[in-house]
């Protein structure tokens, strides 16, 4: 298990007992240290400063007992944003219909990148519709993958923080 996949599971529990779920949870940098945790409200509202300050208080609890990791770190709290990552099979179905950008580890269908409407999930795989072509992306081949930017996501935004 991963030192990410190890703190994913320690502070799962609690964020998800605060109405909060997990999108990704990612460290990175060189000399020092950046936990990010990026999670959204289960009600489907918007995120607020309040939201990701009462999670830092949460999540730095926790991983002050449990210490993970070994160096020193920064931890940041953040909402996904509205281009927000795709990191796992639900998030290619609740998003089915969207533009997004896949990179893959390795080729597929001659590519590495694409850019093209979410179909939606089949099994383990992702189909993706590129220039028209419908493209089947086995999900363990996705490295990195966000939604795309338009007027269709913002209007489901928009939607969504009226609520």
């Amino acid at each position: 298990m991963s030192v990410t996949e190890r703190i994913e599971q320690l502070i799962a529990p609690a964020v998800e007992g605060m109405g909060f779920s997990i999108v990704r949870v990612q460290l990175s940098g060189g000399d020092r240290l950046r936990l990010q945790v990026m999670a959204e409200r289960q009600d489907g509202q918007a995120m607020v400063v309040d939201d990701c300050a009462d999670l830092s208080r949460a999540i730095s609890a926790i991983l002050d007992v449990e210490d993970p990791i070994v160096e020193a770190y920064t931890l940041e709290v953040s909402s996904p944003g509205i281009d927000r990552p795709l990191v796992r099979l639900r998030d290619f179905e609740r998003y089915a219909g969207h533009e997004a950008r896949i990179e893959t580890n390795v080729s597929v269908s001659g590519h590495r990148r694409f850019r093209g409407r979410v179909l939606g999930v089949e099994g383990d795989v992702v189909r993706v519709s590129v220039e028209g072509e419908d493209i089947a992306v086995p999900f363990s081949a996705i490295s990195k993958a966000k939604l795309v930017l338009t007027e269709e996501l913002l209007g489901m935004s928009e939607g969504r923080q009226g609520r």
